[in-house]
Order: structure tokens, then sequence, then C-alpha cells
């Protein structure tokens, strides 16, 4: 099993990054490789609500990255797992209040099958590399 995690505090209240997290057309503002992404099943940020998603996976091909929201629980959590694409990971977002801020965890894990299987210190590498975009998600935010 693969875990990789990252968190950083945020000067946002809760709710604000909460709700920014949960509308998914926001992923290609902070997510380096999220090509597109649109709501294909249920209703939008709810627990059960399907997206359809295409990433850019590394050496530049597009493949589709669809995830379904398994867990929302306004200002706290949001859960999800990967439905297709080579790498069916799950993942979430753990939100705290801190100071005058949000502390903000994204936490993936997975297990890695086939080819992955194989290249475990790669598929590492870039396990964390998604989640240090963390860095790119407070940016927007305290920006705005």
């Amino acid at each position: 099993m693969a875990i990789a995690e990252y968190d950083v505090v945020i000067k946002r209240d809760a709710m604000s990054v909460y709700d920014f997290l949960l509308d998914a057309s926001n992923l290609p503002r902070w997510r380096a490789g999220v090509h597109s992404i649109e709501l294909e099943s249920g209703a939008a940020g709810s627990k059960g609500a399907g997206y359809r998603q295409t990433i850019a996976e590394p050496g530049g091909r597009t493949v589709c990255g669809d995830f379904e929201i398994t867990e929302a629980r306004p200002g706290a959590e949001i859960r999800y797992r990967v439905l297709a694409g080579t790498e069916r990971t799950r993942g979430g977002y753990y939100l705290s209040t801190e100071g005058g801020g949000t502390r903000v965890r994204f936490a993936l894990e997975c297990e890695p099958r086939g080819i992955l299987a194989r290249l475990k210190c790669p598929f590492r590498r870039r396990m964390k590399a998604e989640v240090c975009q963390l860095e790119q998600l407070k940016s927007v935010l305290e920006e705005q």
C-alpha cells in the first residue's frame, strides 16, 4: 500500500476552504495536470456525486481519472475514490480550524497493481508530488 499526505495552514475560514475544494470546477486552478472536469452523476459536491475528469500522466499522455465523492462533511472533510484510470487511489481533504486559518491535510492511498507495483519508488514520488500541490491551493485561496 502506498500512502502520501501533506498539510498546510491557509489564511481562510474552514467553510470557505471547504466550499472551494467541494466545487470540482476549481481543480484545474490548483492541481497540475487536470485538463477538464464535469459532473457526470448525482448532485454536485454531495456524497455519491460522480465526476468525469481528464488528466495528464507523466510523459504527457491524457487519461480518464473519473472519481466519486464518498464523504462530504461541511467544513471538515471531503473524501473520494478514483473509479477510472491507471491508478485507483482513494483520498481526502481533512480540515480543522487553527488560529485565524484552516489546516488542510490532503491524504492519498493506493495499492499499486501491475507494472506500478514494480515501480514503487517513482509511484510514491508521484503521489507525494500530488499531495504537495496543497501549496498551490494555499496560494490560490490566499490571493482571492
